[in-house]
């Protein structure tokens, strides 16, 4: 759904809990009711009109706005073909990850050798493929949920998994702010589902806490990359040495920083 049909379909939402038909807007707006209904099924008004609108609904376009923000379909993963696109071209793929963390087009020519005109064709990509709406100015709004992850199994994993995974791990997890942490143990298969949850909740805590930090300036911050893992898994060489088939075990991998060297 475009961003006009979602306007459309709020204000619809609007008119119903205000108790106002098409004839009555009409009647406010100084217009003739089939006009008003050719204004919503074309979708076209101008500014002014939607002003108008407002007016009689009393709210404001910041209101709007934000009821057409929320409203719109938030993907959840992107299909395995628009994944493939992201990781053919690495410059897309740098991009796509700051533009997941929220950077600015101005932080990211700032920190990596990207060209603006560059930076601004790869977000014009990235609105193509659904994972962003380019806005004026090369301000951008994300089009993925906070829930938002690639394909366990899909490119751009397939990609971390031979490009990246060993230069992670290659470190010594020994410096500032570093940790890794290896934990194994069978736990009840209702709790597994709970424990994914937390550690779903540390993501979205780090996420959120990478925000705040933006205005930081540069001496007072340090890229960190936090990777979560858990699954039902035991090292090939104990597997090799049980004595019978068990119920299934559960690892848990969380080493949570790298510096800055490791990332992207």
């Amino acid at each position: 759904m475009s961003t006009t049909q979602t306007l459309i379909t709020v204000l619809k939402a609007e008119l119903k809990a205000a108790g106002l038909t098409y004839a009555a807007l009409a009647r406010e707006l100084g217009l003739a009711e089939s006009s008003v209904k050719r204004m919503f099924s074309k979708g076209e008004m101008t500014l002014s009109r939607l002003d108008e609108i407002c007016r009689v609904l009393r709210t404001d376009y910041a209101e709007l706005s934000r009821q057409v923000a929320d409203a719109a379909p938030q993907r959840h993963e992107l299909t395995a073909e628009q994944e493939a696109a992201v990781v053919a071209d690495p410059k897309l793929l740098l991009v796509a990850i700051c533009a997941l963390s929220q950077w600015t087009l101005e932080q990211m020519v700032a920190t990596y050798r990207l060209t603006e005109a560059e930076a601004v064709k790869y977000l014009a990509r990235l609105d193509k493929l659904g994972i962003i709406e380019l806005k004026p100015l090369n301000r951008y709004r994300l089009h993925v949920a906070k829930t938002f992850r690639w394909r366990p199994d899909g490119p751009v994993m397939a990609y971390f998994r031979k490009q990246v995974v060993g230069d992670y791990y290659s470190g010594g997890f020994d410096g500032e702010g570093e940790l890794l942490m290896l934990v194994h143990g069978q736990i009840g298969r209702s709790l597994a589902a709970m424990f994914n949850e937390r550690l779903q909740r540390v993501a979205q805590d780090f996420a959120h806490q990478q925000l705040s930090d933006q205005r930081l300036p540069p001496d007072q911050k340090r890229a960190y990359t936090l990777v979560i893992g858990m699954r039902s898994w035991l090292f090939g060489a104990f597997r090799d040495l049980k004595r019978e088939p068990d119920g299934p075990t559960i690892a848990v991998s969380a080493p949570p920083h790298v510096p800055q060297r490791h990332r992207l």
